[in-house]
């Protein structure tokens, strides 16, 4: 096959060339904002799951929704440690400044949103993030109190104003949002929470592993109840079906049915799997329709650009200890082992490796879908953890 034309692109929230089984997600929040227009306003979703189920391309795609829709839509990605809150809370700021200039710009009302530009600026400078030579009191610019909840609160508030007669809304996407940190989560679980309370169009719309609604709970307990929580896991057989299927025809190429079968089962219904199995097959099948044959080995390809790529840049992540505790893990052969099984694997007790699985949950490596259970946050993690020579 002309690999010129190979439609599929495994990689990080890039959109494949047919979107299936995300239909209800989709629809959902076409209706909030169809409902927002009419200043009805609902709650934002919450998207979970775990890696290669395609959070980050479903966020994306109801982004781009939003913007066509004349929201103003700003989006960020929360990143652990104290170096990734730094990060993220500059990000935040200065998309903030970005967003209101394309909004205005896009909408010719420089005059009403300049104002809201200086308002960004001066959340800037209130979280720290500003220049330092600033000759202006920060009690007396709006938004710069320093106070994370306060500023939040008068920005959202003062952007939603000029939004509202409009029939527009403010959205904020957070993808890996269970990676923000604790004061600007909670800042903006409040600012939430106020604006529903005052039917103020914000809404936050997040992304993130599996534990991320009890993250969200675990910060403000109203959370419970603020969102729409949807959990995205593996597609259908028939929709990782069309997911290959679909882009192939548009090509003038097709799969016979056990070459598919193949595909399909191997990649669990993964769509990054698939992306990567799909692109495999396009590249070594001589013509089509593709064979069995064909399918067998592109696994085998497919798989062996996984193991260089997808499941090492966690593995490398990991310490020593981690790696013996995520080998101990892969080695119960359960999918959601109870910790002390794995402790025991390692030699120890629950307690006695608290602190590891604490430090490897806090990387996403792994989470826990229940007390005393533990689980990994990649699928097909603990196979790639048994196919490594033994040390």
């Amino acid at each position: 096959m002309d690999l010129e034309f190979n439609p599929f692109k495994p990689g990080s929230g890039l959109r494949p060339p047919a979107l299936e089984g995300r239909d209800e997600q989709i629809g959902a929040f076409e209706l909030l904002v169809a409902r927002s227009k009419r200043q009805n306003y609902d709650r934002g979703p919450i998207l979970s799951g775990l890696r290669g189920v395609g959070k980050t391309t479903l966020l994306n795609t109801l982004v781009e929704h939003a913007d066509r829709q004349g929201w103003l839509t700003i989006a960020i990605e929360a990143r652990p440690s104290e170096a990734g809150t730094t990060a993220v809370r500059a990000k935040l700021s200065q998309e903030l400044t970005v967003g209101l200039r394309r909004y205005s710009r896009k909408h010719r009302i420089q005059h009403a949103i300049d104002p809201l530009i200086d308002l960004a600026r001066g959340f800037s400078l209130g979280l720290g993030l500003g220049p330092a030579t600033a000759s202006f009191s920060l009690d007396q610019r709006p938004a710069a109190s320093g106070d994370i909840d306060l500023d939040l609160e008068e920005l959202v508030e003062a952007i939603t104003a000029e939004l509202r007669p409009r029939s527009s809304a403010f959205g904020l996407f957070i993808d890996e949002m269970q990676d923000l940190d604790s004061d600007l989560l909670s800042a903006l679980l409040a600012v939430q929470h106020r604006a529903s309370q005052r039917e103020w169009p914000f809404f936050l719309i997040g992304a993130g592993l599996p534990n991320l609604p009890a993250v969200l709970a675990g910060n403000r307990s109203y959370a419970e109840r603020q969102f729409l929580y949807s959990t995205i896991g593996p597609l259908t057989p028939a929709a990782a079906a069309d997911a290959l299927r679909i882009p192939v025809r548009r090509q003038g190429g097709d799969f016979t049915d056990d070459a598919l079968a193949v595909l399909v089962q191997a990649s669990g219904g993964y769509p990054y799997f698939l992306q990567e199995y799909g692109k495999a097959i396009w590249n070594i099948a001589p013509h089509s329709p593709f064979q069995l044959e064909d399918a067998e080995l592109a696994v085998e390809v497919g798989r062996r650009h996984l193991d260089e790529g997808f499941f090492p840049s966690r593995w490398n992540r990991a310490t020593d200890r981690e790696r013996r505790y995520l080998t101990a893990l892969a080695a119960t052969g359960e999918e959601t082992p109870r910790s002390g099984k794995v402790a025991q694997l390692m030699g120890s007790t629950a307690t006695g490796v608290s602190d590891v699985r604490n430090s490897a949950i806090r990387k996403g490596l792994i989470w826990a879908p229940e007390h005393g259970r533990i689980a990994f946050t990649v699928p097909g993690m603990a196979d790639f953890i048994r196919r490594q020579p033994a040390e």
